[in-house]
């Protein structure tokens, strides 16, 4: 298991002005031997003459080696250093800046800015076996480059199938809609929801060096061939707490009514009587159209 640690690489723009440096005065080193040549022509000399090009030669060699040790590195960047395929260690520079290392050092960037991936619709059934369709939206970044260049063969092919296995895996564990308050359900409880698949995603991607900022449902439906009965259903669930919460009240109203008229003293009711007010405050509270009124003129009893 591979692990983050940081170097310190030479500054760019020193390094570059000795190494150019190293270069123009070699090869004016050079150049002036070929000039004053005639100078060093004589028993003896030309040993010398061939050690100094050979020396100057080698200086330029070394100087123009010595410029493939720099690169850039951007904000929000990091350069994974290998030496004869061994991991090294990471260049972080804040802000970038230009930067250099040995040249036998092999520098692989990697991004640390911060990446949106959002997931195809897949197709899944849910706690209850009710086939849907869910997708998600996952923010994450790369905070251990070392694991990530060196843990996986492509992280960020690795974050794309993790991040679906993923929310596939917690669309299994929850039902699309609640039956009961309690329940967590898909539909009804998105902040839950969101922070268990961050988890569930975060676990996947560890070994990737990869934290997940934020991972959120962006749709959640059911497959087709049921969108229509489940919506039927739906209704039909709808309409019957509607009807719950309207028999609730009206049982209430009516208990109160008896309640107001017998601690008046003013009418007194028998059961018989009861029973018909209770019908009738029912009828007219919980009808789904106005009631229209009847006149009595008559009485219970004939």
């Amino acid at each position: 298991m591979f692990k983050e640690r940081n170097i310190k690489a030479t500054p760019g723009i020193p390094a570059t002005a000795i190494i150019s440096l190293l270069f123009l005065g070699s090869l004016a080193g050079v150049i002036y031997i070929g000039i004053q040549a005639d100078r060093y022509v004589g028993p003896g000399k030309p040993v010398f003459l061939v050690f100094m090009i050979v020396f100057c030669s080698l200086l330029i060699l070394v100087s123009g080696i010595a410029f493939c040790g720099l690169f850039f590195v951007n904000p929000n960047q990091a350069a994974v250093l290998q030496l004869f395929g061994k991991y090294r260690g990471t260049v972080r520079i804040d802000g970038g800046g230009l930067c250099w290392v040995s040249p036998f050092f092999m520098a692989k960037k990697v991004s640390l800015r911060v990446n949106t991936f959002e997931s195809s619709k897949c197709k899944v059934n849910d706690l209850d076996g009710n086939p849907i369709e869910i997708a998600a939206v996952v923010t994450w970044r790369v905070i251990d480059t070392a694991q990530a260049v060196f843990n996986v063969e492509n992280y960020m092919q690795f974050v794309t199938i993790q991040s679906e296995a993923a929310l596939r895996n917690l669309a299994t564990h929850f039902p699309y809609d609640s039956h009961d308050d309690e329940q967590i359900a898909l539909r009804s409880h998105t902040d839950v929801v969101a922070e268990k698949l961050k988890v569930e995603v975060e676990k996947r991607l560890a070994e990737a060096g990869v934290e997940v900022i934020e991972a959120r449902i962006n749709h959640l439906a059911y497959a087709p061939e049921i969108a229509q009965a489940m919506l039927q259903r739906q209704q039909a669930g709808a309409i019957i707490a509607a009807r719950r919460l309207i028999v609730e009240g009206a049982v209430g109203m009516v208990e109160m009514a008896l309640d107001r008229l017998e601690s008046q003293e003013k009418i007194r009711l028998d059961d018989e009587r009861k029973a018909a007010m209770v019908s009738n405050l029912l009828v007219v509270l919980c009808s789904e159209r106005s009631a229209q009124p009847v006149v009595n003129t008559g009485t219970l009893y004939n």
